[in-house]
């Protein structure tokens, strides 16, 4: 099983992520979870020390939070110089610069790359569940529209691409790296599409709310599988002026949410007054999640 946890920033992910990782671990599947997010926190969360290789939690439970030198030494290894050499064909820039521009300033590129390696990881069968914490959901979404730019790239300028060479150590054309890059792609989206389940994570407040509108809708036309919606922090039993004033303004969103979205399993995650660190605590939010 492959499940992706999805969402804007500081919704909850990386808890629910967490959550659902310990839950198949202490189910008897030897179980990955992995963030991507420039400022990961599954170390923290699960209070172990991150040392930038795969960490064990406990039996059948490991984490690895991947940074974005990890990711460019991936998406080097892959087809950095192949893309390079199609872009220096054009502008005069050196490899190191052309690198730190493709995989820290071209949104989705490293999210990309990242999806292949976790499709590469769950064909070599080390584990049998693998939960992708991911970085915010903006960026994953620029990475779903890739094959799309890049099919229209190549419907505007064919002509001049199978034109040119360069050198005669390259055997293949510019339009036909351009085009396995395309290939892998949509190998990738139909990875997605067929393999993995979404899990969507929100909050009861009317950003994130709005945001979920455009979210579900990008991703249905993906046909990608959300398999369920989890909205996190919702007050139980207020106990206060102010947060009985909080959730009677959640239950507007919340109920909205149920209405406007009640073909998708829909699950509620109270806000817990405390951290959610450790086992114990986030054993909590598992019994939620899978009750």
């Amino acid at each position: 099983m492959i499940g992706i946890f999805a969402g804007k920033g500081g919704v909850g992910k990386t808890t629910c992520a967490s959550a659902s990782a310990l839950h198949h671990a202490s189910s008897g599947e030897r179980t990955l979870a992995i963030s991507t997010d420039a400022t990961p926190s599954l170390s923290h969360i699960f209070g172990v020390v991150a040392t930038g290789k795969t960490a064990k939690v406990q039996q059948l439970l490991y984490i690895n939070e991947l940074g974005l030198d990890e990711l460019r030494e991936m998406w080097d290894r892959k087809f950095g110089r192949d893309v390079y050499d199609v872009f220096s064909s054009f502008v005069s820039i050196e490899y190191p610069e052309f690198l730190e521009f493709m995989t820290s300033l071209l949104p989705g590129l490293a999210e990309e790359f990242m999806i292949d390696y976790i499709k590469e990881l769950s064909r070599h069968g080390s584990y049998e569940t693998i939960v992708w914490d991911t970085a915010p959901l903006g960026q994953t979404l620029a990475l779903l529209r890739t094959p799309a730019m890049l099919a229209e790239h190549l419907r505007m300028a064919p002509r001049v691409y199978s034109r040119l060479k360069w050198g005669k150590e390259h055997t293949e054309s510019i339009m036909d790296v351009i085009k396995r890059w395309r290939r892998l792609s949509e190998e990738d989206i139909h990875f997605l599409r067929n393999e993995v389940e979404f899990t969507i994570v929100t909050i009861p407040e009317a950003l994130a709310v709005q945001q979920l509108e455009g979210v579900l809708e990008e991703f249905g036309r993906f046909e990608f599988r959300v398999k369920q919606l989890v909205i996190n922090n919702v007050i139980g039993a207020p106990d206060s002026r102010f947060f009985a004033s909080k959730a009677r303004e959640q239950a507007n969103y919340i109920r909205f949410i149920h209405e406007r979205f009640e073909h998708l399993k829909i699950l509620e995650v109270p806000m817990f007054p405390y951290e959610i660190r450790g086992l114990g605590r986030i054993r909590e939010v598992e019994r939620v999640l899978f009750r």
